[in-house]
């Protein structure tokens, strides 16, 4: 399906994004690893999200979905079977990396595949790590790339130093190290995501932070407790950006999760001047609760060092920001954006351009000079999700016609986005703000 965006008004709206990915991802994977069932709610019915309940399930954990977002996870005590086939990791990345460290441990022999896009996705990350830790792992493809051929060992602990800042590769080791001999720390050069930490504390898992370093002892399992997933911050910051550069804006997103290490984003949209606030109104185990911001014009800024990890998957929608912003805007130390779905880099720079925003790639960033009317272009998401939804925010902004196409791939994290984007351009009366709320929906009959 090709998407059709022309420029809209003023934002004026209230609504609910679904579910956050990476905690939708570890709830899933937390609860199959408890001693007895426990109830997650909030749970983002994307495609990455599915490849993951679908593999639990292929190891033998009976999953219960009485509604779209809602699951049963009758948890097997960390004990998997041997999955009758190999397991799809679909596009997931998170899917693949994290259950990489589970599996190494298990007494079982297993095999991750995932589509043309995952094959393509760095894997000797968590290799390297794994391996020291005792883990027989075999990366089939070119350059320790996917499918992974998993036979289960005997793993110790040990004291890791990564040399990038990556909740990804700092889980996988967390969760192999459950099941490790001794103690399994990770230190990172800047901290990354710490949703792992934060659901092993809320599921009864002990563990040590000091400053960088996490620490964990292995033997440790999941307490069964219920879940409730916040809504995901990466998903609002397309409604954000819209809104913050916009003039007489105003936007408010509730029930979203508020992870200080997810909100870098929020911090850089007031730098560039958007006025925003933000409201915390429970934390089970994430923080969750009101975003507000109300649109002004922006300016340009620099995005660079330690705040890259909080904002590496907005930084392709942070991009429109800044050729919506004066002056120009360096994005620097972001050459992981290179081994996400797509080189993302490459493909803001390609797209900018398209759309008359004068670019300059670097190796790892991009200078991007703000400020003048933007064009519609014709635009291909190649096959990537951030990419289609940040390129059609710009069209909200551009003169003429924004075609976006190849946006199947938007449901791997957001189903619903371009329904959501009609409803917030179409036609009303003044002063009438739009609501949009999520809705419980009953899951298909036929799945348990």
């Amino acid at each position: 399906m090709d998407w059709i965006i022309r420029k809209a008004p003023a934002l004026s709206c209230e609504l609910e994004v679904p579910g956050d990915k990476s905690i939708s991802h570890r709830s899933v994977m937390l609860a199959s690893l408890a001693d007895g069932p426990c109830v997650v709610r909030g749970f983002l019915p994307g495609e990455d999200c599915l490849s993951t309940k679908e593999a639990f399930r292929a190891l033998g954990v009976k999953i219960e979905r009485p509604a779209q977002t809602t699951l049963i996870i009758h948890g097997t005590g960390g004990r998997f079977i041997q999955p009758a086939q190999e397991i799809d990791c679909g596009n997931s990345g998170t899917t693949m990396r994290l259950l990489s460290g589970l599996l190494a441990a298990q007494p079982i022999q297993t095999r991750l595949t995932g589509d043309a896009s995952l094959a393509k996705r760095p894997m000797k990350r968590i290799l390297d790590p794994l391996s020291r830790m005792g883990a027989h792992i075999v990366a089939e493809g070119a350059q320790d790339r996917p499918p992974l051929r998993i036979e289960g060992a005997q793993l110790r602990g040990i004291d890791y130093t990564s040399p990038v800042a990556s909740a990804q590769v700092k889980s996988a080791i967390l969760l192999a190290g459950l099941f490790a001999s001794g103690s399994t720390s990770v230190t990172e050069p800047h901290l990354s995501r710490d949703h792992t930490e934060r659901m092993f504390e809320y599921f009864g898992i002990p563990l040590k932070r000091e400053g960088l370093k996490v620490t964990i002892n292995g033997g440790s399992r999941p307490q069964p407790r219920d879940f409730r997933v916040p809504g995901d911050v990466s998903s609002a910051a397309f409604w954000l950006v819209a809104a913050a550069a916009q003039p007489g804006a105003r936007l408010r997103v509730n029930r979203v999760g508020l992870n200080p290490s997810r909100t870098g984003l929020l911090g850089t949209l007031a730098r560039m001047g958007a006025r925003v606030r933000e409201f915390e109104h429970g934390n089970s185990g994430e923080p969750f609760g009101t975003i507000e911001i109300e649109g002004t014009a922006l300016r340009a800024t620099r995005i660079a060092g330690k705040e890259i990890p909080n904002v590496i998957d907005e930084l392709p929608v942070l991009a429109v920001a800044a050729a919506l912003a004066e002056g120009t805007t360096i994005i620097s130390d972001a050459a992981e954006l290179r081994v996400k779905e797509t080189d993302r880099l490459a493909a803001i720079a390609s797209h900018l351009t398209a759309m008359g925003v004068p670019v300059v790639e670097k190796p790892d960033g991009l200078e991007i000079t703000g400020g003048q009317p933007l064009r519609g272009a014709r635009l291909d998401s190649l096959g990537d999700h951030r990419i289609a939804m940040a390129f059609a925010i710009a069209g909200l902004f551009a003169e003429g016609e924004t075609v976006i196409t190849g946006t199947d791939c938007v449901n791997t994290s957001y189903p619903g986005f371009y329904d959501v984007l009609q409803r917030v351009c179409a036609p009303r009366s003044p002063g009438t703000p739009l609501v949009i709320r999520l809705e419980e929906e009953p899951a298909d009959s036929t799945e348990a």
